[in-house]
This record gives structure tokens, C-alpha cells and sequence, in this order.
């Protein structure tokens, strides 16, 4: 099965709502997998996008929604200050904010809004942020919490402790891009800081097993092992941790009922 770059889909199945967060280049192949997985029930577009930082992994896919691909009409997407500023000045993404193809929703750190009964807060997190700042966004659903942060530097250089927030929800979806700091043959892996895969573990190591058990890996680089190699895979889910794949749902409830499903 193709394997695409990561994002989340939050549903209200009540009003026939969703809302996806990242805007991928896989986003063609995610909203008819959407499509799929759903049964056709919801609409194809979100209700809105909600978006991490100008990687290319996680805000390009906004162009498929240009007037040379779907021309769509004022699709919400939510950003913080210094994304929603490089959007709206650089080109190609100014064409879709001065055609109505998106409408940006500003978003302020560490305040919640409600969308369709559930909470959303972003806040920032370090990483490399040449063009904006970087966000994660903790979900609050009626019934669970979510953690979603596919990307960060270091835990060690963020201003929560990882450990802490864990503990706060029930399900953490958490970078892991690098298993080990050898995996990148032709350039120091320095150069491009996410947490190893290991750091996480022994970071994790003295808790029990039910705050291990939160904790789900994302935002594979191909080059990560966790991917394709069946022992490493064992081994981390020996240690009690959980590794995200693609379709996984994170929370249903009766009648096809889907509070979070993920896409990718």
C-alpha cells in the first residue's frame, strides 16, 4: 500500500462535518481515501484545514485547491501569525488568498476554539522555522484527548516537558521522523533535528506502561526503519509503545459514529 505523508482527520458524525490537519502533497490520494474509508458520507472537501508550520510536507498540498486544480471557494484554513503572513505574501499561496480559494483563520497560541464540540488548541513548538513558526495542536473531543505534534527539534528544547503533556490526554501522536542518528548517508543528520526514535524510548523508559501506551509514532522518514523492518517494529511495541498506521482510527463509537480517524 502507498504510504503517505502524514496527517489527521477530526469528524463530527453528527452534522456530517471533518476537518483535516496538514495540508500534505499526498492531499489528492488522502481526501478520496477519506472518501473511501467514510463510505462517501461526509462532504469531499473539510470543513477546514488546520496547518503545522511551511515545511513541504505539510502545507503544499494547499495548492490542489487553486483554480488550476479544484478552484475552491473560501475553504477555511487555520494557521498561526507568522504562517498566515508568508501565505498571504508569497506566491503561489498569495494567488489563493486574493482569488477567495482559501480563507485564512488566524489562530493564537495556546487559545482554545471550538469547532462542532470539540476544542482545538495550537502551540508552538521549536523547530527549524525558516519561513513561520511551528504548531502542534492538542484535540479535545467529548470523550478523549489528543496530542499531535509531527514535528519538533528536540523534547528537550521545548518549554513543556513531553512527559507531562502525555500524561494530560489520552492519545499522543508524536514525531518520530528518525529511528537513529545514523540513518541520513549524505548529510549530517544534525542538520535536519527531530527526536530519535530512541530518545523517546529511553526518555519514556521509567514510566508505566499506560503512559507508554499513549503514545503513538508518526511522520516517518522513508529512511526509518519502523517502516519496513519487522524486528525493530517488535521492539518498540515490546517496549510499549504504539506505531501509527495508515487508516488507523483512534476513537469510534456506535452507528459508524468517528470522532478521530487517521487519514495517513
Amino acid at each position: 500500500m502507498r504510504k503517505n505523508v502524514v496527517s489527521l482527520a477530526l469528524v463530527d458524525p453528527i452534522n456530517k462535518k471533518w476537518w483535516l490537519f496538514e495540508a500534505t502533497p499526498d492531499i489528492k490520494q488522502q481526501l478520496q481515501d477519506f472518501k473511501t474509508k467514510t463510505n462517501n458520507v461526509y462532504p469531499y472537501l473539510p470543513e477546514g484545514i488546520f496547518i503545522t508550520h511551511a515545511h513541504i510536507g505539510h502545507y503544499t498540498g494547499l495548492m490542489e485547491f487553486g483554480r488550476e486544480v479544484m478552484a475552491t471557494t473560501a475553504l477555511k484554513v487555520y494557521v498561526l501569525p507568522k504562517l498566515k503572513s508568508f501565505l498571504e505574501q508569497n506566491g503561489p499561496w498569495s494567488q489563493l488568498v486574493k482569488l477567495n480559494n482559501i480563507n485564512i483563520i488566524p489562530l493564537t497560541a495556546d487559545q482554545a476554539i471550538d469547532i462542532s464540540n470539540n476544542k482545538i488548541t495550537a502551540f508552538t513548538v521549536p523547530h527549524r522555522d525558516e519561513f513561520s513558526e511551528t504548531a502542534g495542536f492538542k484535540i479535545e473531543t467529548s470523550t478523549k484527548k489528543y496530542l499531535f505534534i509531527p514535528d519538533i527539534d528536540k523534547w528537550s528544547k521545548w518549554n513543556k516537558n513531553i512527559i507531562d503533556e502525555v500524561k494530560l490526554v489520552d492519545i499522543a501522536m508524536l514525531d518520530a521522523t528518525f529511528y537513529s542518528n545514523t540513518e541520513l548517508g549524505n548529510r549530517p543528520i544534525a542538520e535536519v533535528p527531530h527526536p530519535l526514535v530512541t530518545e523517546t524510548e529511553n526518555l519514556f523508559s521509567k514510566e508505566d506502561r499506560n503512559i507508554k501506551g499513549k503514545i503513538f509514532l508518526i511522520h516517518f522518514n522513508h529512511t526509518n526503519p519502523l517502516l519496513w523492518d519487522n524486528l525493530t517494529q517488535k521492539q518498540v511495541l515490546k517496549n510499549g509503545f504504539n506505531i501509527a498506521k495508515q487508516g488507523d482510527v483512534y476513537h469510534q463509537t456506535n452507528y459508524f459514529k468517528r470522532p478521530l480517524f487517521r487519514v495517513t
